[in-house]
């Protein structure tokens, strides 16, 4: 199990269901963690479960995500805040909602990335998980937006990782399988998506929230001391095929 000792660990996405089960692992394993999203009574609900310290602010503003993150001097970081957009083909895509899916799960990432490394940089180690999706590393019906900003959060955690390597700071990725959450069921729930995606995976199950939080505690602790620059496909064997 890994131990934080009192380590700052900065969980985004928190008030949602993977984010959510990361700030419980993450106090379970005696970090010290900053629980942030845009829902204030979910992240104080969470808070008063946790003990973790609730921080609201917009990931689509650069001015929030740098006011908000000043001083917080984090040794670690989840990039979890996610939108899903839309299930469209090319053709039917919802520009609008396009710009808005990449300004929150890649532009967003960035920005929490870019205003809380200087503080890692200054201690000389530091480590960062983006979660991303099985959809960077396969071609899915309907997610031409989702799927591209999860290619583009791909590529920022291998760029951080060769820039911040030298300021012993690790950053590395998680690219889940389906969780049944709220923000997935409306499609994933469908028995006619379901069932056939389900046949094709190894595993035959769609992942809980815990599962995801595990490997996202791991690659934060220094159990994974030599760990940078990986997307780790947490999907059952989905994208093995």
């Amino acid at each position: 199990m890994a131990k934080f000792d009192g380590r700052k660990i900065l969980v985004t996405g928190a008030s949602g269901g993977i984010g959510s089960a990361t700030v419980r692992r993450l106090v379970a394993d005696g970090a010290d963690v900053v629980a942030a999203g845009q829902s204030v009574d979910a992240l104080d609900k969470l808070a008063d479960e946790t003990g973790a310290t609730p921080l609201a602010f917009d990931l689509t503003s650069e001015d929030s995500v740098r006011d908000a993150v000043a001083g917080l001097e984090l040794y670690g970081v989840v990039n979890c805040a996610g939108f899903g957009g839309e299930i469209a083909t090319p053709q039917d895509t919802d520009i609008s909602i396009f710009d808005k899916v990449i300004a929150i799960n890649a532009r967003g990432a960035l920005l929490v990335i870019k205003y809380t490394v200087p503080a890692m940089i200054a201690a000389g180690t530091g480590a960062i998980v983006n979660v991303s999706s099985q959809a960077s590393l396969v071609a899915l019906t309907g997610h031409i937006s989702y799927g591209s900003s999860k290619a583009a959060l791909d590529n920022i955690t291998r760029v951080s990782a060769l820039e911040l390597g030298r300021h012993g700071i690790r950053v590395n990725g998680v690219n889940p399988t389906v969780v049944m959450t709220e923000m997935s069921a409306f499609y994933w729930g469908r028995p006619e998506i379901e069932e056939p995606f389900l046949a094709q995976m190894p595993l035959g199950r769609w992942a809980t929230e815990d599962e995801i939080a595990a490997p996202i505690a791991f690659l934060l602790s220094d159990d994974a001391s030599m760990v940078t620059g990986v997307s780790l496909p947490v999907d059952g064997g989905y994208t093995s095929r």
